[in-house]
């Protein structure tokens, strides 16, 4: 008995082992091996727009409602196309009181069908096919939307890392000219009040160091919700920056646009449904049909088949009918109004953000070709004129705080530019390219 209990246990203590050994070394999932390379991929040390942009159309929850929103719509067509269940029904006729059905004189079994008028089925086909017409445009929208919104984070997300590098870049920089003040102090060169300048100035940048830092984890989380992660999830320092610049002229734009845009095509194909509606409506005088087919079981007389044929009368109440016609005459001037205010809209949008993008052009190249280098040279000048005793530390600083505001003007005019390109795609309707 002892031997045969050892035995079981060495059996199961193998067992165990095989089983724990298996799961501790079984291959992860194909889904998973990407969505980890996925997550690395954002929390490397630089992020990719590319990357950010695959992400979130993979998780961004409200892309996957609208893929939903169009699997459901695609469900309809057969649903409302599909002719009524038919009915079967039993008919006893003096049934005993003992409730003996085989004894019943007459029993009837019947089964009806209705059917509506000819064309009817088609119409409403048409009307939910056309619904998921503009369930994949609507999902063409949100997936334009959300590009838009995820670019324009992803470069608030940059702006704030490049304002982080510049202050970073100045803190060196004021903390030399506090060497050079505290090393001419010594010497009875300059007064006292040139090296607390220097560590005011000092304190200014730690500052702005701190208040930008926090930003960070503002505009980290901001991006982070359009990936449907949490608000703390870690993010790269964004990497990309194309060079600036917008090919198409407005008129190029505007034919984009009127092609292009979901809500333009949706509200298109809107009043393409609503004109199906309209003739539904109108068939809607016509009538409805249901055909019975009866088996009679006679006590004591021969059986029989009868066949009853039935039709709606909509002409009894045709004011009911002639209001669904009204409603649907108006639903289909509104979806054409509402198709002009769309067309509108959309061309407002994209003269806006060629306007905003066209000057952040234009200020990137001043920045870039004029204010930053002339900054520059005023400042190197002025560090040799301060160390020669020429100027006073004041005109240091304000040579200092001037090459300070051209870097800063200048990322932020880098920024303006791809978050107005974001909204120029996001107005057309489509991505646009840069070279």
């Amino acid at each position: 008995m002892c031997a045969l209990l050892r035995r079981r246990s060495i059996a199961l203590f193998f067992f165990i082992s095989l089983f724990v050994c298996t799961v501790w070394t079984y291959p992860a999932s194909p889904d998973q091996s990407q969505a980890d390379d996925a997550q690395s991929a954002l929390a490397g040390p630089e992020v990719s727009l590319e990357a950010v942009l695959t992400y979130s159309r993979e998780h961004n929850p409200t892309l996957q409602a609208a893929r939903e929103r169009v699997r459901v719509a695609q469900e309809q067509p057969m649903q409302v196309a599909a002719l009524e269940d038919p009915v079967l029904t039993y008919e006893g006729f003096n049934i005993p009181e003992n409730f003996d059905l085989t004894r019943t004189e007459n029993t009837i079994l019947k089964l009806s069908q209705k059917f509506p008028f000819p064309g009817k089925r088609r119409l409403r086909r048409e009307i939910a096919s056309q619904g998921v017409t503009i369930a994949e445009a609507e999902l063409h929208g949100a997936e334009v939307t959300t590009r838009a919104e995820v670019t324009k984070a992803y470069y608030d997300l940059w702006q704030v890392h490049q304002n982080l590098r510049i202050y970073s870049r100045e803190k060196e920089l004021m903390a030399q000219f506090a060497t050079i003040a505290t090393k001419k102090y010594a010497v009875g060169q300059v007064s006292q009040p040139d090296v607390l300048r220097a560590q005011v100035e000092l304190t200014r940048l730690v500052t702005r160091m701190t208040t930008e830092t926090l930003r960070l984890g503002e505009v980290a989380a901001t991006l982070n919700r359009f990936l449907s992660r949490p608000p703390e999830a870690p993010l790269g320092v964004p990497s990309d920056r194309p060079a600036p610049g917008v090919r198409q002229t407005l008129a190029e734009l505007a034919e984009l646009t009127l092609t292009n845009r979901p809500e333009i095509a949706a509200k298109t194909v809107a009043i393409d449904r609503d004109k199906t509606v309209l003739a539904l409506a109108q068939k809607g005088y016509f009538p409805d049909f249901e055909v019975y087919v009866e088996r009679f079981f006679n006590s004591g007389r021969k059986d029989g088949v009868g066949v009853i044929f039935s039709a709606t009368l909509p002409l009894a109440h045709r004011e009911k009918y002639d209001a669904g016609i009204a409603e649907a005459k108006a639903r289909l001037n509104a979806g054409k109004a509402d198709l002009r205010a769309a067309q509108d809209t959309a061309l407002a949008e994209v003269k806006r953000a060629l306007v905003r993008a066209q000057t952040a052009v234009e200020l990137i190249n001043l920045f870039t070709q004029t204010h930053i280098p002339q900054a520059e040279q005023a400042l190197a000048s002025s560090r040799l004129s301060y160390q020669t005793g020429k100027v006073d530390f004041l005109s240091l600083i304000d040579s200092f705080r001037i090459v300070e505001q051209a870097h800063l003007e200048h990322i932020g005019a880098t920024a303006d530019f791809e978050r107005a390109h974001a909204e120029l795609e996001g107005a057309v309707g489509q991505v646009l390219p840069r070279r």
